[in-house]
């Protein structure tokens, strides 16, 4: 497994945003991330999260197989209803340990007021997992 690239932890060395949005970069930095589909096989509460969320299991199909994520996702979604959910997901960003979770994939959504309360990106028709997105 190939490492990646650490982030700044100093918000100071972060992007800054320039007319409303992040500044633009290189069509080979969004090339550089492998987004999958992918479908949860199961949720539940992270206990040791500072921040409600939830530890996930996520099925990426037989190239990729299954991988762990700790999501903030708990505000609309309740375990039982994540189970079975495709989601979108990036696979290669390395592991991170977050509250006791070995997290393997960072599952995507949006903020949509700004304040935190995260809603999963998703597809409009099931594909096979592990289906690329692109």
């Amino acid at each position: 497994m190939a490492s990646t690239p650490s982030t700044p932890s100093d918000p100071a060395q972060e992007p800054q945003l320039q007319d409303g949005h992040l500044p633009d970069v290189p069509a080979s930095h969004f090339a550089a991330l492998d987004l999958r589909v992918g479908t949860i096989t199961a949720a539940s509460p992270n206990a040791k999260a500072r921040k409600p969320a939830y530890k996930l299991a996520i099925d990426f199909g037989p190239e990729i197989g299954t991988k762990t994520s700790s999501a903030q996702i708990t505000h609309y979604y309740k375990p039982d209803e994540l189970v079975g959910r495709q989601i979108i997901a990036a696979v290669n960003l390395g592991n991170r340990r977050i509250a006791g979770v070995n997290s393997q994939a960072l599952v995507l959504g949006a903020d949509g007021n700004g304040d935190g309360v995260i809603t999963l990106l998703s597809i409009e028709q099931a594909v096979p997992n592990g289906t690329k997105i692109s």
